[in-house]
């Protein structure tokens, strides 16, 4: 396998938790002095090609467990036929461009007003040398390079993250007198129905009944790797709605730390049952069940009464200034549960 190394989303739950030297100047100005090695100069050795990016989708179960992908890489390679010489007779000077590899087109486009264009010469390919036909290679049929394709393996690692890049050094196209560029892998991580990942940690959201919520429950998740994992709640503790609970370890592995892993969150959802679902003495025994009702304070002579209905939010446009006048919204504090 050729080598290659590694460079290092939705937090869903964010709110819950609180939201050389000498020698004529570079032409690379202060970026070539700094590829230089710190001391300011010329860049030293072959001009260096230009890197080629492929970008590899991959599944939050493939970047939890690992794998390896197989990529066709299509790229253009010196010829071995004539060596990157193009042929075996001599070069001459492009007598279209004169050596210069462009032309320059002007067009007059109103009264004293030109327009100039500038492009790569087409009689030599814009290297600003040719050789005659009969002398080119029949390989390459003068071009210097010729297509060819590369099965390169990409080792897509545990714990590995979107827009990681894998580095394959050298993998770019080849030109002659020119260091090859490398090829780069970005991984692209697609989304997941169940799972939502922040860093090396994991969420997921589950919605369980209101009996479920006060009396507790027993329930399985299908973790990543397939596994099964049994969450038991204990009978007396009251689970609210939006409450988070933490599972140490079962997050995303960390990369490249061995045994190392993020947590997995969960943020319960309850569903409460539907209106008039216990009608007289279920309803009082139940009532009984919780608590009881606090006693009604008398009500003052000039009361008014008035009646609720169902609240329909309205455009996010229409309580801006309402909001900015009165210092909030609609929205109360947050439920918030303790990690456990």
């Amino acid at each position: 396998m050729d080598p290659h190394e590694a460079f290092g989303g939705d937090d869903l739950f964010g709110h819950i938790f609180g939201g050389g030297g000498g020698g004529m100047p570079s032409p690379f100005g202060g970026l070539g002095g700094f590829l230089g090695g710190f001391g300011g100069g010329r860049r030293r050795g072959p001009a260096r090609g230009e890197d080629t990016v492929h970008r590899l989708k991959v599944s939050l179960e493939e970047l939890y467990m690992g794998k390896v992908a197989k990529l066709q890489l299509s790229k253009n390679i010196i010829c071995t036929d004539c060596g990157g010489l193009g042929g075996h007779g001599t070069m001459n000077t492009c007598g279209e461009c004169r050596g210069r590899g462009i032309t320059v087109t002007v067009n007059q486009i109103g009264p004293g007003m030109v327009q100039q264009m500038q492009s790569k010469c087409r009689s030599c390919d814009g290297e600003g040398e040719v050789m005659a036909e009969s002398d080119r290679c029949k390989t390459c049929l003068g071009r210097k390079v010729v297509p060819s394709t590369k099965l390169l393996e990409v080792a897509v690692e545990a714990g590995m993250k979107d827009e990681q890049k894998i580095v394959f050094r050298g993998e770019g196209d080849q030109v002659p007198g020119v260091e090859p560029g490398n090829v780069l892998i970005v991984l692209q991580e697609k989304p997941h129905p169940i799972f939502k990942r922040d860093g090396a940690d994991l969420f997921l959201q589950k919605t369980i009944t209101l009996t479920e919520a006060l009396c507790g429950f027993e329930s399985t998740v299908t973790h990543l790797d397939g596994r099964s994992l049994v969450i038991r709640h204990p009978p007396g503790h009251v689970l609210k709605p939006n409450c988070v609970r933490g599972i140490t370890g079962e997050g995303m592995p960390i990369y490249q730390q061995a045994g190392e892993r993020g947590d997995l969150y969960v943020q319960f959802s309850v569903d409460f049952p539907p209106s008039y679902f216990a009608e007289g003495d279920k309803l009082k025994e139940l009532e009984s069940l919780l608590g009881g009702r606090a006693p009604a304070s008398p009500l003052p002579e000039d009361h008014e009464e008035v009646n609720l209905t169902e609240f329909e939010e309205r455009s996010r446009g229409s309580h801006d200034h309402d909001d900015e006048m009165h210092g909030h919204g609609m929205h109360g504090p947050q439920v918030q549960c303790a990690h456990q």
